[in-house]
């Protein structure tokens, strides 16, 4: 019997490979707090919108055909196992949370079983934002803390996985509000959600953006350090994610900052060394 890991981020994969544990790792990619979606299984149809979505996402860093290809190879590897022992490698954050419900309940439609680890802190790593920040001997070190994934697990993890792909906010509410739920991780997940689409207004990630701008940060880096600084651990997202909203913030129809550059828009994929080109400052 060969063994699968799962896990999500490119660092994460590569550190965990690197950690000396038997097996295969496998990296899923994708955005799934967010952007179309299919309760459970996804249609064709659907992973083609998924993929349109991740390149919009990425500011075309990442192209649709690139992104449905990867897509595709994945569901394929879910639906293509056999006897493989699987362990799935995930932290407390919206996005590992959104990821760890969709592929516990994709491997529940297929049958699979599977153990779990998540890593929510670590000792000495302050702020700890996820398993990214391991290095391989902090992945061997809990290897033996892994369980295996229980029935009541699996059906939370379709409600919470339906909850996101149908972006149900009142089922949203619910999970929010649990104090003992199946996945501990899970409430705290869809609250920092909610958050970021409040019925009115900004979004939390685009109100720390503007207030960082509007208290002076006036380049791409400074931004992030502001917003990182400000927001609450574990940090769901990356610079690419951040560039997206504050790029946003310059294209509304009132917009509410001015970016100066080479374009009107940071690049959000493939940036190293262009970021220092831009200014970033309010626009009222």
């Amino acid at each position: 019997m060969g063994t699968l890991h799962i896990t999500s981020g490119d660092m994460s994969g590569g550190n965990l490979a690197r950690a000396g544990l038997p097996g295969e790792v496998f990296v899923w990619h994708d955005i799934l707090y967010d952007g179309p979606r299919d309760p459970g299984w996804p249609s064709d149809d659907i992973l083609a919108q998924r993929a349109l979505f991740i390149e919009h996402e990425t500011g075309g860093g990442l192209t649709r055909n690139h992104v449905l290809t990867t897509l595709n190879e994945q569901y394929q590897r879910i639906r293509t196992l056999t006897d493989e022992y699987i362990i799935l490698w995930f932290d407390a954050c919206l996005f590992d949370q959104s990821m760890l419900a969709h592929i516990i309940n994709c491997l529940r439609l297929c049958g699979k079983t599977a153990e779990l680890l998540c890593i929510d802190s670590f000792p000495g790593i302050t702020p700890y934002n996820g398993i990214g920040q391991l290095t391989p001997e902090q992945f061997a070190s809990v290897y033996d803390k892994r369980i295996p994934i229980t029935e009541e697990q699996y059906r939370f993890a379709e409600t919470a996985d339906n909850a996101f792909a149908m972006q149900r906010t009142n089922v949203f509410r619910v999970l929010a509000d649990m104090c003992d739920a199946p996945l501990p991780w899970m409430p705290a997940a869809v609250r920092r959600w909610m958050l970021e689409r409040p019925s009115t207004g900004l979004g939390r990630l685009e109100h720390l953006a503007l207030e960082a701008i509007r208290a002076g940060c006036s380049t791409p880096d400074t931004v992030y350090r502001y917003v990182a600084d400000h927001d609450v651990p574990p940090q769901f997202w990356g610079d690419t994610a951040l560039w997206a909203k504050i790029n946003g913030l310059a294209c509304r129809d009132t917009p509410l900052i001015k970016i100066e550059g080479p374009n009107g828009r940071l690049p959000q994929w493939d940036a190293a060394g262009k970021m220092e080109l831009y200014r970033i400052s309010a626009a009222i």
